[in-house]
């Protein structure tokens, strides 16, 4: 009884709260309900189905994944002088969004709302308070997943640093609206507000904080990072950069080492922090025995399944069935897993590790890194996609995403890659680039790196055992490359010695030489030259 007082007064006072900013005549509030509450709304409302272990298996609709194109930042006073304008970052008028605002509060009026107050950091030193507020109850328990969730809560409520609107039936008209498509994902931080509609992809909802953070982070001198973390036994801790698809997740879940997050960090002057309280994993084709702690849970109660495709008798999921999309995605808290770090947050890195899958199988497993090197290759963030995962893509095509995360960079890249460098001398970690893609030849002539391989190289690594190796110089990419690792065999370490055609091996090695020489002009003239000369030759 005194639990339901305590949440009806809170949801009276919130509801003034929202009324208080042009939010009136709402429905229904639901506000921080459980994850067993809104897995009943979810089922009431036929916003998805349970399948065996209790997961919540959904679909997102047209939009599969991020919508880049549709992302924008609200060109005002405030933040204007710091952003980093561009393709990335494309500005919003401010006249623009609050008509948009309008029309999506006037929707939103006598819809029930399902609200989750969050906080983002897990350094309570650096901890932001999230509102996000939902029009689907499956992306409330999104949010509550992925979010750090408050374990208790009295009647006060806070104001939040942020509010996220997230209204996927809303669809705007992009004549009237100002924006590109029906789809919009835009970020005031005049406002402190993010407005999502016409997607259901819940990605934007963590994606659009996390542009927060990259954005805020900074000014109070924290390295923000898309990056996942771990520690081991010794508390010592270690980062992995890298984008979609380059392992990053799957490597840093190790039984043997404690995780702190798979996504998203800040570096301080205190250690590293997890920004989130949840792993969004991608799930495509997930084994039980590469990756058993992420498949298990995909049969977990209060997982998250968004367009994985599911038997509808048996109820059991297909995690190699592409049907939907290749991006099928899991939510779940970091509860879910059974080696965690209590608090998310661990020391200094003692390593830091840049993933890159090269589809064109010329980089080799492993390299040591200086710390040019190593702002040379952040700065670079160089993964490849693969044929076939894009409409039109035949043949595997160079990806630079600067960061390891270009897409989320409010700020000047340049500025993170220095704040990097910076941390790199001040802690003296040691920086790796670790090829998780292909060897032997290019995608479709070669293989793709053995997981057992990667791992090997990782647990070197992690206990040092590389530092002080024999080392050659890869004559191409100036690379320090081992000539000997254990549990990997020896010839993959000279990645020209395994291509049947030494020639193919030149030409491909040259030809993507040229693309990382190419993508760093933009950057060039604002490195210091000891970075900018750590390129190809």
């Amino acid at each position: 009884m005194i639990a339901t007082a305590i949440r009806e007064q809170r949801s009276e006072t919130i509801r003034q709260a929202l009324a208080d900013q042009g939010l009136a005549n709402v429905g229904n509030i639901h506000l921080d309900y459980s994850a067993s509450e809104l897995m009943e709304q979810v089922i009431h409302r036929r916003e998805g189905r349970l399948a065996v272990g209790g997961a919540l298996v959904v679909a997102t609709g047209l939009y599969t994944g991020r919508s880049a194109n549709d992302k924008f930042i609200v060109e005002e006073p405030s933040s204007q002088a710091q952003i980093a304008w561009g393709k990335t970052n494309r500005p919003f008028s401010p006249e623009n969004y609050e008509r948009l605002r309008r029309r999506v509060l006037a929707f939103m009026q006598e819809r029930d709302l399902f609200i989750q107050e969050c906080r983002v950091g897990a350094d309570p030193y650096y901890q932001k308070r999230v509102r996000v507020i939902t029009q689907w109850a499956w992306q409330a328990m999104f949010a509550r997943n992925l979010f750090i969730h408050p374990r208790t809560f009295n009647t006060v409520i806070q104001e939040p640093d942020y509010t996220v609107l997230a209204v996927p039936g809303f669809k705007a008209n992009p004549e009237s609206d100002g924006t590109r498509s029906e789809a919009f994902i835009i970020l005031h931080p005049g406002r402190r507000e993010i407005l999502i509609g016409g997607t259901g992809y819940a990605g934007e909802i963590k994606k659009s904080i996390f542009t927060v953070m990259n954005y805020i982070m900074p000014q109070v001198g924290v390295l923000p990072m898309h990056c996942s973390a771990n520690v081991g036994i010794n508390n010592d801790c270690a980062i992995f950069f890298g984008l979609s698809g380059t392992g990053k997740t799957t490597l840093s879940t190790d039984p043997r080492r404690r995780m702190i997050g798979d996504d998203e960090h800040g570096w301080s002057n205190r250690g590293v922090f997890n920004f989130e309280g949840g792993c969004y994993a991608k799930v495509i084709n997930l084994s039980p025995h590469a990756e058993p702690e992420i498949w298990g849970c995909t049969r977990r109660f209060g997982t998250v399944l968004e367009n994985v495709v599911m038997d509808p008798v048996s109820r059991r999921v297909d995690l190699y069935n592409s049907q939907f999309t290749e991006n099928t995605r899991a939510a779940y808290p970091l509860s879910s897993l059974s080696n965690i770090q209590p608090n998310s947050m661990g020391g200094h890195p003692r390593h830091v590790i840049l993933l890159a899958a090269d589809a064109f199988g010329v980089l080799p497993p492993v390299a040591r890194l200086s710390n040019a090197q190593a702002m040379y290759h952040f700065l670079s963030g160089y993964t490849a996609k693969l044929a076939g995962t894009e409409v039109g893509l035949t043949a595997p095509q160079a990806t630079f995403s600067a960061c390891f995360g270009e897409p989320f960079m409010a700020l000047d890249p340049v500025r993170y890659a220095t704040m990097l460098g910076e941390k790199l001398v001040e802690t003296e970690a040691k920086c790796w680039l670790v090829n998780t893609g292909w060897s032997g030849g290019p995608y479709g002539e070669g293989e793709r790196m053995p997981i057992s391989e990667t791992r090997a190289i990782i647990d070197r690594i992690l206990g040092d055992d590389l530092n002080r190796v024999k080392t050659y110089t890869d004559p191409i990419f100036g690379l320090q490359v081992p000539v000997a690792v254990p549990g990997v065999d020896t010839v993959r370490l000279s990645p020209r010695a395994t291509w049947k055609d030494p020639v193919a091996y030149d030409e491909k090695a040259r030809f993507l030489a040229n693309q990382f020489r190419e993508n760093f002009k933009k950057f060039a003239d604002r490195v210091p030259a000891e970075v900018r000369d750590c390129g190809p030759v």
